[in-house]
């Protein structure tokens, strides 16, 4: 009976801090975290010209806290993160959040000084409610811009996991990359090719 009440009561304090984290909805987390981030860039004086080191700084402190990148990072390497020691799981993890980072920081450097407006649309549930996808657009440039997220629950909140800013979420493009890279030179082959790329990023 003990343990009975045990259980009853893990359960229950679980489904507590699960409701607790979901009270701020997929979409209004998409939309803190974006509109976070464009008004900080908006500010910076760097951002406003277009310096991607300084938009690359602006992402990682408004943007970064709205995101699970360490889920994007074990779903991308597939099979082979659970073979990568910890040191190689932290490094694929650093490198691999940086790309994501630059990636969405360069996105950013296109709305910079432009009177834009965004519309983030209602989330569709998952199946299970602990995963949505948020599509979101921004009108006022050139062309508009459709970007999509995907956001799973967790215990605190809903963070986004993947992507979509050019027709293709994220994951599934980097998985096939991935593949490939694991294949030649295994995880360190890997973990080498990311630190390249966001070394050409950065120059």
């Amino acid at each position: 009976m003990r343990r009975l009440i045990v259980a009853l009561v893990t359960v229950c304090t679980i489904t507590a801090a699960h409701a607790q984290a979901g009270k701020v909805a997929p979409n209004d987390t998409v939309r803190q975290a974006v509109e976070t981030t464009v008004k900080a860039a908006k500010a910076d004086p760097a951002a406003r010209d277009g310096d991607l080191k300084a938009t690359v700084k602006i992402v990682q402190a408004n943007f970064l806290p709205y995101t699970d990148f360490q889920r994007t990072t074990r779903i991308a390497v597939g099979p082979a993160w659970n073979t990568a020691t910890p040191e190689q799981q932290k490094q694929l993890f650093e490198q691999f959040q940086l790309l994501l980072v630059n990636t969405y920081a360069l996105q950013l450097t296109q709305i910079r000084g432009q009177a834009v407006k965004f519309r983030i649309d209602p989330p569709q549930m998952g199946a299970n409610g602990k995963d949505a996808v948020v599509q979101s657009a921004v009108t006022g440039l050139d062309d508009d811009l459709q970007v999509g997220y995907r956001l799973g629950l967790t215990n605190d909140g809903w963070k986004i996991y993947d992507i979509d800013m050019m027709g293709a979420w994220l994951i599934r493009v980097y998985q096939q990359q991935f593949a490939g890279e694991i294949a030649r030179g295994g995880i360190d082959g890997l973990i080498k090719f990311l630190v390249a790329h966001n070394a050409r990023v950065a120059q």
